[in-house]
């Protein structure tokens, strides 16, 4: 039977790049873009797509309401931002909107998927998408809203594996590095590009944590720095 995944973000570099690897491995896709977006690409197969605001939690809910009957075997929780501002920069605003973006949109997902995967026969995945500076404060200090917010995503992939111990409902993370995008490029013209990682190469990381040969895995927290120095 065809396995089908959810992928929130899915109109971003790294959501375009889930969307493929996962339709060129045969599984069905619920892609989510924001409300007043397309999905922005050619895709080659077929991808349910819902406009959903993710940092409202009654929107979120409505939007499960409305697949309840769909059996998500893997769900992809992309949705995320970035802004810089160290700690005399970051007052509450700039707190409370990298929380929205990264950590509300995560969490909003996270709780009905949890309990949807728990009465599910084969329970399910979750991925959700931490950050190099929120492992480390020397990375982190020039970003304080956003390694604070992709801290805690990280933590509440820590609580739902403390939940769902069993093991039927199981969640991991990335860490990317710098994503190769056209965006980062642009921003970062004289950086040296081969240190980055690709979205390709973050999806297919992915793919792997969904897949039969990943079902023994716990919780694993995937460093995809690139060449960058940990």
């Amino acid at each position: 039977m065809k396995k089908t995944v959810l992928i929130t973000g899915a109109s971003g570099n790294l959501g375009q790049a889930c969307v493929n690897a996962f339709l060129n491995s045969g599984y069905a896709v619920i892609a989510t873009v924001s409300p007043g977006k397309l999905l922005g690409y050619d895709v080659h197969g077929k991808v349910e797509v819902e406009q959903v605001d993710l940092t409202n939690e009654e929107d979120t809910n409505a939007f499960f309401d409305k697949i309840a009957e769909e059996t998500i075997d893997c769900a992809l929780l992309l949705v995320g931002g970035f802004a810089m501002g160290g700690i005399e920069k970051t007052e509450h605003e700039q707190l409370q909107k990298m929380f929205d973006l990264n950590f509300f949109t995560a969490y909003h997902c996270a709780r009905p998927l949890y309990k949807k995967m728990k009465q599910q026969k084969e329970g399910g995945r979750l991925v959700v998408v931490g950050s190099k500076p929120a492992q480390s404060a020397k990375d982190g200090k020039a970003s304080v809203a956003y390694a604070l917010s992709k801290l805690l995503v990280l933590e509440l992939a820590k609580l739902l594996n403390a939940t769902g111990n069993s093991g039927k409902v199981v969640t991991h993370a990335v860490v990317p590095g710098i994503i190769d995008t056209q965006a980062n490029r642009r921003s970062m013209p004289d950086a040296d590009f081969s240190d980055w990682v690709t979205p390709e190469a973050i999806a297919e990381n992915i793919l792997w944590l969904c897949s039969d040969k990943a079902a023994p895995v716990r919780g694993a927290v995937l460093n995809l720095y690139g060449n960058l120095k940990e």
